[in-house]
């Protein structure tokens, strides 16, 4: 097959990131380019202005054809605002043969009865993520073809999100130019690329603190078993910080990006930091133990959120691989630590593994190791084992919108 350029878009609510990527000829996948754009008109992850939104899709079209011309008639894109919802759903059918040999017909019957589910209009389904098959009766199967039984049947969860939203964020990427050939629920995209196998196993919460939203992705025993997006994120440090400090939304982000710790403990109670010096109009100092105070606040904030939803599904304190961050949010120091401290789980920075991508230089890999970046990998990753579970062309945006994403497996 000719190779068939990919272009990854995670449309956050003050960046853009964007993965180009290539499928080759003998089916490896090379990451080609990273880059990072600003975004208007996205808030908390609904838009609230398709033109601004429009318009910041546009740049980056116009800075890609340059060097990638048919790029963005290949677009997979990010969706993830706190209006999503999980459910879970059985699907139960008689195998159809007289041998009881299941075939992929009875598998395709199974996951259709567990798609029958009653929406209200206004939702569209995202994913229907198969967790398990079960055979008369005998449960943790992954693939049931060729397996023998009289009952076959199917533990999905569905992903449902707000279709206004959706197609509101369509519309803005297909008015700029792009064509969409899937989408996918930021958590599960952030999932694929950061975390591994054992940890899935062994069970694992993602957290990945955006700019605008924190997204959770929790799994165990190789299964999904939850998704959220919570509607705060790291926007919410900087709007504290302005007003607690008295200084300007930009630079509140700028003291927040150099000054700021998760962990107010952990930085000097008397080192003073002259306001004016990063905004003019703003009067005397303040104490980076003071900022410190104002961000780790707000951060257990978030993470009070991600323990609520832990104990909803009963697995607060009880996920041996323990919580992995990724997103901008996550660099910020002490994050570690107050993750740790907060959810009473072991905690670390997600790192992706490259070892099976083709990169051109040491560069590129770098910026794609950052933590901002995993949600776009993820998507790129994800495209990737899409085309080789069925290579064809998808068939629109609106084909796009109605396609569940059941290969889409933990």
């Amino acid at each position: 097959m000719a190779a068939t350029q990919i272009l990854a878009l995670d449309i956050g609510s003050a960046n853009i990131k964007a993965i180009v990527g290539e499928i080759r000829k003998d089916g490896k996948l090379a990451l080609l380019d990273a880059l990072r754009f600003p975004s208007r008109g996205l808030r908390k992850g609904l838009v609230d202005d398709v033109t601004d939104l429009t318009s910041a899709i546009s740049q980056v079209f116009i800075e890609l054809r340059q060097n990638y011309p048919e790029v963005q008639k290949n677009i997979f894109l990010n969706i993830g605002n706190a209006h999503a919802k999980v459910q879970s759903s059985r699907g139960i059918v008689a195998v159809s043969r007289a041998d009881y040999q299941i075939y992929k017909d009875d598998i395709a019957r199974v996951v259709q009865a567990a798609q029958a589910i009653n929406l209200p209009p206004n939702r569209t389904i995202v994913h229907l993520i198969n967790q398990e098959f079960l055979v008369d009766n005998v449960g943790d199967i992954r693939d049931p073809l060729g397996m023998v039984g009289s009952r076959l049947e199917v533990n999905t969860l569905i992903v449902d999100a707000f279709e206004p939203a959706v197609k509101s964020l369509v519309r803005a990427v297909e008015t700029a130019g792009g064509e969409i050939a899937g989408l996918i629920f930021g958590p599960l995209a952030s999932s694929q690329s950061i975390l591994t196998r054992n940890q899935k196993d062994l069970g694992v919460a993602l957290v990945d603190v955006g700019f605008g939203t924190t997204g959770l992705a929790v799994y165990e025993e190789g299964k999904l078993i939850d998704v959220a997006v919570f509607p705060v994120g790291a926007s919410n440090v900087t709007n504290d910080l302005a007003i607690g400090l008295k200084v300007s939304i930009e630079a509140a982000e700028a003291i927040k990006c150099t000054f700021a710790s998760a962990l107010a403990k952990e930085v000097g109670a008397r080192e003073m930091i002259d306001l004016r010096k990063i905004d003019p109009r703003a009067k005397g100092a303040a104490t980076r133990r003071f900022i410190g105070e104002i961000t780790e606040m707000r951060l257990s904030e978030i993470f009070e959120f991600v323990q609520n939803e832990l104990k909803r599904i009963g697995k607060a304190g009880r996920l041996p691989a323990g919580v992995v961050l990724v997103g901008g949010g996550a660099k910020l120091p002490g994050m570690v630590e107050l993750a740790r401290q907060e959810l009473r789980l072991p905690s670390q920075i997600g790192e992706p593994d490259l070892s099976g991508l083709e990169l051109p230089n040491g560069e590129l890999a770098i910026r794609v190791e950052e933590p901002e970046f995993a949600c776009a990998l993820g998507l790129i990753l994800w495209s990737h084992n899409q085309s080789l579970a069925a290579p064809r062309k998808p068939s629109g945006v609106s084909g796009a919108l109605r396609k569940l994403f059941d290969q889409f497996l933990p």
